[in-house]
């Protein structure tokens, strides 16, 4: 908005391509001056609530001596630039409004350079926003996260076509996984494609122990394993076999299933699996160690043997407090006593020595006296 009118108000109008956009020309004090409204070529469209203009989609939406509203319907790239509001005064007052317009990218299109890669591999996306204005930003994601690409920009007339680029090097865990491409434009929102990722991969190997569940693999019992294998394209090929050794004569193998009915120690090594596809091969590996046929027997015993002892010194332990918990609150209650004999007639002496003889004398009518001590 721009001009000379300093009585006149309006505003810049930004629309979409095949839109309305709505044109005002505003006076602020009015004295009934005249107000038009003029095209880019300076023509005429309104003046007053009059349409010279043959181009019916200007609509008149509202006259008053303070304002002229213009519409216009179905808004293309050729309707962009200045619309100028006049006032008819001494001196005449002119502002002008200045219409954009955004053109949405008119396609949207991933372009894969393999549609089916292997692990490991770098593979290049390209993302097309094409005939959009102003020019496109475009966003890369993987699921949830977003990636950066890099990105081109061209110029045709006054249309502008973006390309995107991203380098992805994709692994197992990408199979399956959409790639998006989206859109960040003024004309548009939530515009996005998207392409899902196919990656081959070499197998996965695991080896389960199905008997014995739990517990020593021992001697003259029988060990089952079976070996699992995924992999894009499946495994077409598994087999098993002894690292290091021959397989023993008595191992019966059934497609993915290892059985020995009877262990022995010579059964002893490392047993593998390979698994593979049109991508490689994997393996796994299982360790057997076979031992004696008491070996977890003798555990068990060892182990009962301890707990009866442990018993008995508990019982014991136990029986030796209660005694002498006893015995403590029988001395408590019964205290000791003894006796004294004292030489009757020793008070009343007048020396010593006449104690003595009075003592000596007078043991046989002394008399018993008792002393308790609590």
């Amino acid at each position: 908005m721009s001009g000379d009118g300093q009585n006149l108000v309006t505003e810049d109008v930004t629309v979409v391509e095949g839109d309305v956009a709505t044109i005002s020309c505003r006076v602020k004090n009015s004295d009934d001056s005249v107000i038009q409204l003029l095209n880019p070529n300076r023509q005429t469209i309104y003046f007053r609530d009059f349409r010279p203009l043959k181009d019916s989609r200007f609509q008149l939406v509202n006259f008053s001596n303070s304002e002229l509203r213009v519409s216009l319907t179905n808004v293309s790239i050729s309707d962009e630039g200045r619309y100028f509001c006049q006032l008819y005064t001494d001196p005449p007052q002119e502002i002008y409004t200045t219409i954009t317009v955004l053109v949405p990218p008119r396609n949207l299109v991933i372009d894969i350079q393999k549609e089916i890669a292997v692990e490991g591999e770098e593979i290049e996306l390209n993302c097309t926003a094409m005939a959009s204005r102003p020019a496109t930003t475009i966003r890369w994601f993987k699921g949830n996260k977003e990636l950066t690409g890099k990105s081109e920009v061209e110029q045709w007339s006054d249309m502008y076509t973006v390309t995107s680029q991203l380098l992805l090097k994709v692994g197992r865990e990408d199979d399956g996984v959409p790639v998006i491409c989206l859109v960040d434009h003024p004309a548009v929102k939530d515009l996005q494609t998207q392409r899902y990722l196919e990656v081959m991969y070499k197998p996965q190997v695991r080896v389960s122990q199905n008997y014995p569940v739990q517990g020593l693999t021992r001697e003259g019992e029988p060990l089952e394993l079976t070996c699992a294998a995924f992999g894009k394209p499946q495994p077409t090929d598994m087999r098993w076999l002894r690292v290091d050794d021959e397989m023993p004569q008595h191992v019966v193998v059934s497609g993915s299933n290892l059985l020995i009915s009877n262990l022995n120690k010579t059964d002893n090594g490392t047993y593998r699996c390979e698994a593979s596809n049109a991508v490689g091969k994997s393996h796994a590996d299982y360790m057997l160690f076979v031992y004696d046929s008491r070996a977890g027997e003798e555990g068990a015993i060892r182990s009962v043997d301890h707990a009866v002892v442990g018993g008995v010194v508990a019982v014991v332990v136990f029986a030796m407090l209660c005694l002498l918990i006893i015995l403590g609150r029988y001395f408590a209650r019964h205290k000791g006593t003894y006796f004294t004999h004292e030489a009757k007639g020793a008070d009343d002496a007048a020396d010593a020595d006449t104690a003595i003889i009075n003592a000596e004398g007078g043991q046989n009518n002394s008399e018993e006296k008792k002393e308790y001590f609590i």
